[in-house]
């Protein structure tokens, strides 16, 4: 049998979820295709895919190798062509993580013009404010804020945003407008973000004029996903704290109202996390250099 070409038959058929389609796109008779999967199957001695009249449902089994086989494939593609056409025209698949405040905000806002500059490149984005498992997960690259705590990881650094304290014009009507961050701690409430990865609440920070305030005010709702957050703020909860790209529209719209405008609250650092064995391909060097210009051009 021919390996390579079972392997793509296999991803082929759960990116296309029909066997029908996936032969069409492969220019193979569906019958071919089949007995490609089904001899995949018995030397891996692993049922990968269920197939019913209706649909074709990956199995367990044929994730995790679905998972492990679409970069090695990828990874062959660009090898398999010549240095100077690769070069000219990456391609393959590339797979990153980010929070999903920083894809729905940042990233997919302004990736049309990288996907229309390679269009033989294909990005899959996995959204979670978890950390993610970069080797187990078969991640390429993982953009993440704040500070990091792994020293083993190759970091780039890609910007550093401004945080900025907000809360809906219905909230502050009804409960008033905060004059320092003290104001907050004795008659506010604030919507908590947890960390995803421990569960413990942020607090929120100001200086000025050299004196700082760590402010953990009353809390009735707390949430770990950067959207949610927002949303929260947006629904009169509480005071948020978020970095500005998070709420700039908002503020533009009125939907919310930065409060304690003269006190600064730290900056959110945004990275490049990829780690040391990673092979830094040309499709993902591309992509590296497209999003350091994305974030460049942020309003820090």
């Amino acid at each position: 049998m021919d390996n390579l070409l079972a392997m793509r038959a296999f991803a082929r058929v759960v990116q296309s979820g029909s066997f029908t389609k996936a032969a069409h796109t492969m220019n193979i008779p569906n019958s071919t295709l089949t007995k490609l999967v089904q001899t995949l199957e018995s030397e891996l001695k692993m049922k990968l895919l269920n197939r019913t009249t209706r649909r074709v449902v990956v199995t367990p089994d044929g994730e995790r190798y679905y998972d492990r086989l679409l970069p090695l494939l990828s990874d062959f593609d660009e090898l398999n062509g010549s240095v100077s056409s690769v070069q000219s025209r990456p391609l393959g698949r590339i797979r990153v993580e980010m929070a999903s405040a920083t894809a729905q905000s940042i990233v997919i806002p302004a990736i049309a013009e990288f996907l229309s500059d390679y269009p033989d490149i294909v990005v899959e984005l996995k959204i979670s404010d978890a950390q993610a498992d970069l080797i187990g997960d078969g991640i390429d690259c993982v953009v993440r804020a704040g500070a990091l705590t792994d020293p083993s990881l190759i970091v780039r650094h890609l910007a550093d945003q401004k945080i900025v304290t907000c809360a809906s014009p219905a909230y502050l009507s009804r409960v008033g407008t905060p004059k320092t961050p003290r104001d907050l701690e004795q008659f506010h409430v604030g919507v908590a973000y947890m960390n995803a990865h421990t569960g413990a609440y942020f607090p929120f920070d100001f200086s000025k004029d050299g004196q700082k305030e760590v402010i953990r005010c009353n809390q009735r709702i707390a949430v770990a996903e950067g959207g949610a957050y927002v949303s929260a703020g947006l629904a009169g909860l509480g005071v948020i704290q978020v970095p500005l790209h998070m709420v700039s529209q908002h503020l533009q719209e009125g939907k919310l109202s930065q409060i304690l405008e003269e006190w600064l609250s730290d900056v959110r650092p945004y990275y490049l996390v990829y780690t040391p064995n990673r092979h830094v391909s040309v499709r993902l060097r591309v992509f590296i250099d497209w999003l350091s210009r994305t974030f460049a051009n942020l309003e820090i």
